[in-house]
């Protein structure tokens, strides 16, 4: 991805747990305030597709380097909403969401080597401003200078009605629920104590919680967020 001069506008962050709504809420209001959005999810879950396609073995993941994740060769390229990533020069999307990333990307995303393979990447991907950036670890970590850090929350209950929703299960009985609030809750614990850039909220970050939020009302607290802070 090449280097950039000027910037265009600020920075947002949006951080928070799995389910909580971050890359939707995030990708309605780049499109609401004319910004890129960038998905910090895709690009693990980019790593761990081009770890799938490569020749190295599963058992071996954990001992990657950072130069081993960085031959994988994931890049981003500018598109007209944001960017779309690249492995090895070949745009992939739909490929990112089969159930084989899935299972995988919460693995490989706890590893120090392939976190710090992309961090140049994401950093590049904000140097002109405009940005709406969402993940774990964008307002502490990967922009810590960002003029508008939001910290989303959910209950449990809600995060996991949700990802099941994404799935097309609308109506998901109380054993299915209850799996994937485990689910949920798991990953929760595993990014919040990880070494290596743990999910929490930083010290200048406004919490919103959307439990009892509809969408578009939590997409307009963060527009008005915006502009109440005189960003545009």
């Amino acid at each position: 991805m090449r280097a950039h001069s000027r910037r265009e506008g600020p920075i947002i962050t949006l951080d928070g747990p799995a389910g909580s709504g971050k890359s939707s809420t995030a990708k309605a209001v780049a499109k609401r305030l004319g910004f890129r959005h960038l998905d910090s999810g895709a690009l693990y879950r980019a790593l761990t597709l081009g770890l799938l396609r490569s020749s190295v073995v599963e058992a071996d993941w954990e001992n990657l380097s950072e130069q081993g994740f960085a031959n994988l060769d994931i890049d981003l390229e500018t598109s007209e909403n944001g960017f779309q990533v690249l492995i090895r020069g070949e745009a992939v999307d739909s490929e990112l969401r089969t159930p084989g990333v899935t299972d995988r990307v919460s693995f490989v995303a706890s590893l120090p080597a392939s976190r710090q393979s992309i961090l140049g990447l994401q950093r590049r991907a904000g140097e002109d401003g405009g940005l709406v950036a969402d993940g774990r670890d964008m307002g502490t970590v990967i922009f810590p200078h960002a003029e508008l850090k939001i910290y989303l929350i959910a209950d449990l209950e809600e995060r996991a009605k949700r990802r099941l929703r994404e799935v097309g299960e609308d109506s998901p009985d109380d054993l299915g629920l209850a799996q994937q609030a485990r689910a949920l809750d798991t990953r929760d614990q595993s990014d919040s104590q990880r070494a290596i850039s743990p999910l929490k909220k930083a010290e200048d970050a406004i919490e919103l919680d959307t439990t009892g939020l509809a969408f578009e009302e939590q997409v307009q607290a963060i527009v008005d967020l915006a502009h109440r802070l005189t960003l545009l």
